[in-house]
């Protein structure tokens, strides 16, 4: 079988696992969400924080809700990477620095996971299970809660009220996130990921000396850091490391775990709204842009320049040989199209446009599925720029899922969009511009530029993949980055929410024989060419500069 083959065969078994679980589990996430009942451990949790599940919160208090929760995990993750050297099961390592400890901190609490540092050889087992996994969950678990108070948005009328955020991110947890996890890290295990959480160990290398290793709670982590699409590695390697991602059956699972909430929540949103033709519109959308960019990575990484490439079947550098170039490839597009970040191949070392399409799956705003949570919002919100794009087209006043999308509802969405980008550009300037930073490419003309670019187009967008080549380990890159991350996850929460407040509070619009049908293809494909254009028109510049001027050259 040849290896193009082979990965067809691989994105088709994919696309298939996919479907099956799309109704089942987007459906059972959507009686979560609207469950009148508390199961016992909830109950325990809220009156362990004080919170009332019950209470019915308008934007503002659900807002105050996700940032106090944030802002106390951010503080806690930091403060337990600075006492490592005190803490047990260190393994000896000392405590982290501040700049890089609140990098860190800041990193796994917004869903980022950027590492800028070797997991194996900086946090020992309490940071690694404590710390940083608990995080994994709660995370992601806010995202979740967003997405569904801005569903609630839509779907109620007269209100202002989305929701109670406590309920949310702990069903978030214990309903959804938890069993899956459970599941997952058994299948990862008994496919021979590791799961202890043993000292360091001499292991002897097979051309000579010997290496050190220390074990861990891996197994259990990478389910969670895909299913809840966070990324990181409990080893630098990540998951091309055989102790997280032992086989290709391993490998194409994570790619599963990473994809399958993200899909399935457009489900979720079609049966809240009371319509679940509208989730599949958007479910569209979302696969459309994802299997266009798997074909787009395939066919330049499977491109043959040079007897090298012929002899190795496609462009092999940076990859690895136990899965080879189409799963790679569909590995790194599902990655960086999710705010996940894992990794089993160096995206550096891909050809310049497949680099430029790991880039641009993350400044489409990685809607296509996205994040758990974040995916569905920022597909929502494109919608909503869709359907006014639409109603200029035509001189109607615009509307969607019967809301009337006005002068408030527009420049919060267009708010959203701007948010991420000024970030990514900003500071991508600043660190070209300043001679500190720029000494931290190992790489000069264009390449050099495109590891510039991707460190923030990564932060900004919660993504936390790396593009390697780059020491991102100094005061500037950690004190930067973590700001892009706080400012990238959070001031669009603020619109979202603020959004999800006015749409509430309308009375729903009649339809009527004008009204635009957003679950007919017509609109998939407006919403798709919407999506690549606004991106096109914010990024092309720098993508020019780097990744297509790369890819051209050679």
């Amino acid at each position: 079988m040849g290896p193009v083959l082979a990965g067809v065969l691989q994105l088709l078994a994919l696309i298939a696992a996919l479907a099956l679980a799309y109704v089942p589990l987007g459906t059972y996430m959507a009686r979560v969400y609207s469950a009148d009942r508390h199961w016992r451990v909830e109950r325990w949790i809220y009156k362990g924080i004080g919170a009332d599940p019950d209470t019915e919160m308008r934007w503002p208090a659900y807002l105050r809700g996700v940032l106090a929760f944030s802002a106390v995990s951010v503080l806690f993750l930091y403060l337990l990477q600075r006492l490592q050297g005190v803490l047990p099961l260190s393994l000896g390592f000392k405590s982290i620095d501040p700049d890089q400890a609140f990098n860190t901190a800041a990193s796994f609490v917004t869903n980022t996971n950027w590492q800028s540092y070797y997991g194996e050889q900086a946090m020992g087992h309490v940071v690694q299970t404590a710390g940083l996994a608990v995080q994994n969950f709660v995370s992601a678990a806010v995202g979740m809660a967003v997405a569904v108070a801005l569903v609630r948005g839509f779907a109620r009328s007269r209100t202002g009220e989305l929701g109670n955020f406590w309920s949310d991110m702990v069903r978030g947890v214990t309903r959804i996130l938890l069993p899956g996890a459970f599941v997952a890290a058994i299948v990862l295990v008994a496919c021979g990921a590791i799961q202890n959480f043993s000292g360091i160990h001499e292991v002897g290398q097979f051309f000579g000396g010997s290496q050190q290793w220390n074990g861990g709670a891996v197994a259990s982590q990478e389910a969670i850091k895909e299913l809840g699409t966070n990324g990181g590695g409990y080893f630098n390697a990540n998951s091309a490391h055989p102790f997280e991602n032992p086989t290709p059956f391993t490998n194409l699972f994570e790619i599963f775990l990473l994809l399958v909430i993200p899909f399935a929540l457009t489900r979720t949103f079609g049966v809240m709204v009371g319509s679940v033709k509208q989730g599949y519109a958007i479910l569209a959308t979302m696969a459309t842009i994802w299997v266009g960019f798997v074909g787009l990575m395939m066919w330049t990484e499977f491109a043959h320049h040079g007897p090298a490439l012929q002899l190795a079947g496609g462009a092999m550098e940076g990859k690895e040989v136990r899965f080879g170039v189409g799963s790679s490839s569909i590995f790194a597009v599902s990655t960086t199209l999710t705010s996940t970040g894992a990794v089993d191949s160096f995206h550096s070392s891909f050809t310049g446009l497949g680099g430029g399409i790991t880039l641009l799956g993350m400044m489409l705003g990685e809607i296509a599925p996205g994040g758990t949570g974040s995916g569905l919002y920022g597909m929502l919100i494109m919608a909503i720029i869709a359907v006014f794009i639409a109603g200029l087209m035509v001189g109607r006043t615009p509307e969607y899922l019967g809301k009337k999308i006005g002068t408030r509802e527009i420049k919060l969405a267009a708010c959203y969009i701007l948010v991420t980008p000024a970030l990514v550009l900003v500071f991508t300037a600043f660190a070209m511009a300043l001679p500190t930073p720029a000494h931290s490419m190992t790489n000069s003309g264009a390449h050099g530029f495109s590891e510039i670019l991707y460190a923030y187009t990564s932060a900004a967008n919660n993504n936390g993949s790396a593009f390697a080549g780059l020491n991102a380990d100094t005061q500037w890159f950690n004190s930067t980055l973590g700001l892009a991350m706080i400012f990238g996850r959070f001031l669009p929460m603020v619109f979202v929410l603020a959004l999800a407040g006015s749409l509430g509070e309308q009375k729903p619009v009649p339809e009527t024989a004008g009204t635009l049908r957003t679950e007919k293809p017509l609109f998939t494909g407006l919403l798709v060419g919407a999506i690549l254009i606004i991106t096109g028109l914010t990024y092309f510049p720098a993508l020019a500069l780097g990744p297509l001027a790369e890819g051209l050259a050679s």
